[in-house]
C-alpha cells in the first residue's frame, strides 16, 4: 500500500477514535447503553484501521500522529459539541503537538 493511502486510513482511524471520545462522554461512565455500545464499535474500527496503517507506516509514527492528531480533533469536537473552550496554555500546549506531529512525519526518518 502506498503511504497516501495509509495516511488516509491514519485519518480515519482518527476520526473514529475522535468519535470513541466523544461517545465515551455522551456514555455517562459506561451507565447509558448505546453510547457505551458506539463507544465499544469505533474503538474497535480505530484499532483495525491503526492496525492497516502500520503494514506501510512505522508504529512509532503512527502512533505519534494519530495521539497527536486526536487530541487535536478531539479538542476541537469539545470545543463545538459540549462548550469546552481551552485556556491559553492549553492552546500553547496544542500547539506544541502540532508542531512535533508535523516534525515527525516531515522530518523524522520513516524506515
Amino acid at each position: 500500500m502506498s503511504n497516501i493511502i495509509a495516511y488516509i486510513i491514519l485519518i480515519l482511524a482518527v476520526v473514529l477514535g475522535t468519535a470513541a471520545n466523544g461517545f465515551a462522554k455522551s456514555a455517562n461512565g459506561f451507565t447509558l447503553f448505546i453510547p457505551s455500545l458506539f463507544t465499544a464499535l469505533t474503538i474497535v474500527g480505530c484499532m483495525f484501521t491503526l492496525s492497516i496503517v502500520m503494514k506501510t507506516i512505522p508504529v512509532g509514527i503512527t502512533y505519534a500522529s494519530f495521539a497527536g492528531l486526536c487530541i487535536i480533533a478531539t479538542t476541537v469536537f469539545g470545543i463545538y459539541k459540549f462548550n469546552q473552550m481551552p485556556d491559553f496554555y492549553t492552546i500553547i500546549g496544542l500547539i506544541l503537538i502540532i508542531s512535533g506531529v508535523l516534525i515527525v512525519n516531515l522530518l523524522g526518518k520513516t524506515g
